[in-house]
């Protein structure tokens, strides 16, 4: 598994865990629904300011995307 799908896989489950839908989270964090697709599914290559972006709106540390299971 690459990177890319570890941070897709990451996103999807603590976006399920906190209750948001893909649209949802998009908002909050200022990104298009179909970006959050493509990172939950491991196609898109986010920067590291969307993992922060991303992060800060899960309410988890940047690195917990990057942890494999």
């Amino acid at each position: 598994m690459d990177s890319r799908q570890i941070v897709g896989k990451n996103v999807r489950k603590l976006r399920v865990e906190r209750g948001f839908s893909q649209e949802q989270l998009a908002f909050e964090t200022g990104l298009h629904r179909t970006y959050v697709s493509g990172v939950e599914r491991g196609v898109r290559n986010p920067t590291l300011l969307v993992i922060d972006r991303l992060a800060k709106t899960l309410k988890v540390a940047p690195y917990e995307l990057l942890m494999p299971e």
